[in-house]
């Protein structure tokens, strides 16, 4: 199994010409690199204009999406119109989406199962908090966003699944959760999957890490055997830090 190193911008960079600079900066690097699957997660404005066609093995994604395909919804993106676009991947249920926006573990899967419809495949982040990690409620947590956020979901779907173990306490914050740390969450979340689904989806699910990684800590967790990837925010503006991240022991 590949490695997926996926890039979320976030809401950078602040022009067209910015974005367009760094995608293609990216795609040059990229393009001889085999032995992993790159996404690059841009703001929607800038997904049309991300030509990511040319290079094999680096795919598109968005950062979000709604949880109808059409109708009178302001403002929201549809999974349809994100596949019009060549998307292949979309982020659901971070951390900042559900502490800022309010999205809750009901929205997360709405919004699973509308992408897994149309045969996208989402990148479902969990985690907990400071304050949970504190009272040792992370396993709790963890199980509860999952058991609610894949309610419904046919195990034939799981496939198509990403998983990215996020604690909330890591992101940004310049203090990442320790690879130790990192594994143990990421096996209690196949110990649930296999409960919920089966063994066999446990085994194919890819499991992602994310929080506060560079190029400094990122071997770390792509040496353990069940990490299989990494969701890297603030270093995938760096267009060398990320090519590095994406190069460790490739």
């Amino acid at each position: 199994m590949k490695p997926l190193i996926v890039a979320n911008w976030k809401m950078n960079p602040l022009s067209q010409k910015a974005a367009s600079q760094l995608f293609n900066s990216l795609k040059r690097n990229l393009k001889n690199i085999k032995k992993a699957e790159v996404v690059i997660c841009p703001p929607f404005v800038y997904l049309a204009t991300s030509d990511k066609r040319q290079v094999t093995g680096l795919k598109l994604g968005a950062q979000n999406c709604f949880w109808q395909e059409k109708g009178a919804f302001t403002g929201e993106i549809s999974p349809q119109m994100l596949k019009d676009l060549a998307v292949n991947y979309v982020i659901l249920g971070h951390s900042e989406r559900r502490q800022i926006m309010g999205e809750t573990d009901e929205m997360v899967n709405k919004k699973i199962r509308e992408v897994l419809k149309l045969n996208l495949q989402p990148i479902v982040c969990i985690g907990e908090t400071e304050e949970e990690r504190k009272r040792e409620e992370t396993f709790q947590i963890l199980k509860r966003e999952i058991k609610e956020g894949f309610k419904g979901v046919p195990k034939s779907q799981m496939s198509k699944v990403v998983i990215a173990y996020e604690p909330i306490w890591a992101i940004g914050t310049g203090n990442p959760c320790s690879a130790d740390d990192a594994l143990t969450a990421i096996l209690f979340i196949r110990k649930v999957i296999s409960q919920i689904f089966s063994i066999k989806a446990a085994k194919k699910i890819r499991i992602l890490y994310g929080g506060s990684i560079d190029s400094q800590n990122a071997g770390d967790y792509l040496g353990q055997e069940g990490i299989n990837g990494l969701l890297v925010g603030g270093a995938s503006l760096n267009p060398k830090e990320f090519l590095k991240i994406v190069t460790l022991h490739l």
